[in-house]
């Protein structure tokens, strides 16, 4: 006998010719979007984050889209139109926000904060004026995942949702200046525009941005007179090459500012911080000068107003009188033209939405994508906004260090 030879049980060779059981590795497809759109409930808003064209598209894709009850009504959209494009309608919030993905276009309230999921994903924008402590503590409590529209970048560098909204709120700035200006709107008794002798209206935009632009193309077309004022004079060059005009244009820190501010029948205020706090431009002092009955539209309140005076208004009040001055000064206002303005978020998110196609392709898409990283200010419940972190006082990680360690 081979002394080196190992003996094995017979039982144990009998087991090799016996049919055994194989672990086979089985496929699974990525898991789809779970979407959850609750009704607006607060800032008087109107819009909808998605139409139901754009959850039509997303429902053939496979994902589920669970809407609630009545939340597309103020812009004309019916739950049947929602249900007929593949939506599931809810009649109980806790259950839409039982949801991967919440879609809101006005941030969640504390209650709503309070139903939501740890680890869900919120895509909303940030009214900075009207942000806490608390509300930050709530939602980094839930380890939510937070991205602001407003400073997510598409791939050319640019700000979709900011450019689609500054587009819609230049030409409702606008429309708002010339009917307080009128009797009716206790402004001046004047038309934004001029006739033939009779000097127009003198429109000063502070800013050259898209606002500014779209602003100066209304103005312009009413036939009034416009002076447009930014430190930027890169910005003011591109301003005058889109409207192919020579537009007075100037710089803040100029006599011929305040001059031009103090004669001006409308000030619109169109300055958008990629901070996310705008600057005040124009002090008390300053609005003090101004004649009496003018208009101050402060389409940057939402980042906290470029004049001194400036205060967050409704759609129900829109207005208040400083100075003698009419303020408006509504942070959602392109709240006020809901269907036009819901098409135009559903058309900015669809892609993103088509382009993660999973809840692990959203993982995927903050990894990879600068453009939809830049909009995070809260990532798995930890602060990555630098100037929210300077507000309020609460330690942030830079969100690239937090992707590396894969928190």
């Amino acid at each position: 006998m081979d002394k080196h030879k190992v003996s094995i049980p017979a039982n144990l060779l009998k087991a090799q010719f016996t049919p055994q059981e194989q672990v086979m590795q089985v496929s699974r497809g990525k898991q789809k979007l779970f979407i959850g759109i609750p009704k607006e409930n607060s800032f008087q808003e109107n819009r909808i984050a998605l139409t139901p064209a754009s959850v039509k598209v997303l429902t053939k894709a496979g994902h589920r889209i669970v809407v609630e009850a009545g939340a597309g009504e103020l812009s004309r959209f019916s739950d049947f139109d929602y249900s007929e494009a593949g939506a599931e309608i809810s009649y109980e919030i806790a259950e839409v926000l039982k949801a991967q993905v919440v879609l809101k276009v006005a941030p969640p309230n504390l209650q709503e904060i309070e139903l939501m999921q740890p680890n869900q994903i919120l895509i909303s924008p940030i009214h900075l004026p009207t942000m806490s402590e608390e509300y930050l503590f709530r939602l980094k409590s839930k380890r939510v995942t937070a991205i602001a529209m407003e400073y997510m970048r598409d791939k050319s560098g640019a700000f979709p949702f900011v450019r689609m909204i500054s587009e819609m709120a230049g030409i409702s700035a606008m429309q708002i200046a010339a009917d307080l200006l009128t009797k009716s709107g206790s402004g001046r008794g004047v038309l934004l525009g001029g006739i033939a002798g009779v000097p127009p209206s003198k429109v000063v935009i502070l800013g050259a941005g898209v606002v500014a632009e779209v602003a100066s193309r209304v103005a312009l077309g009413y036939g009034a007179e416009v002076r447009v004022f930014d430190n930027s004079i890169r910005k003011l060059m591109r301003l005058q090459n889109n409207l192919a005009t020579k537009l007075y244009t100037g710089t803040f820190n100029t006599p011929e500012f305040e001059r031009e501010l103090a004669d001006a029948d409308v000030a619109i205020g169109a300055i958008h911080s990629e901070t996310g706090q705008s600057l005040c431009i124009v002090s008390e002092d300053m609005v003090r000068q101004m004649k009496a009955g003018s208009v101050i539209i402060d389409v940057s309140i939402d980042q906290g107003g470029c004049f001194a005076t400036s205060r967050i208004t409704t759609h129900d009040k829109p207005t208040f009188r400083k100075y003698d001055v009419i303020h408006y000064c509504v942070p959602n206002i392109v709240s006020n033209v809901p269907r036009t303005a819901s098409a135009a978020i559903s058309n900015i998110l669809v892609p993103f939405l088509q382009d993660a196609n999973s809840t692990e392709g959203i993982e995927q898409l903050i990894k990879q994508t600068q453009g939809f990283r830049n909009g995070i200010y809260l990532y798995k419940g930890s602060l990555t906004n630098k100037h929210l972190s300077e507000r309020f006082g609460i330690k942030y990680t830079d969100i690239n260090l937090l992707l590396m360690t894969d928190i």
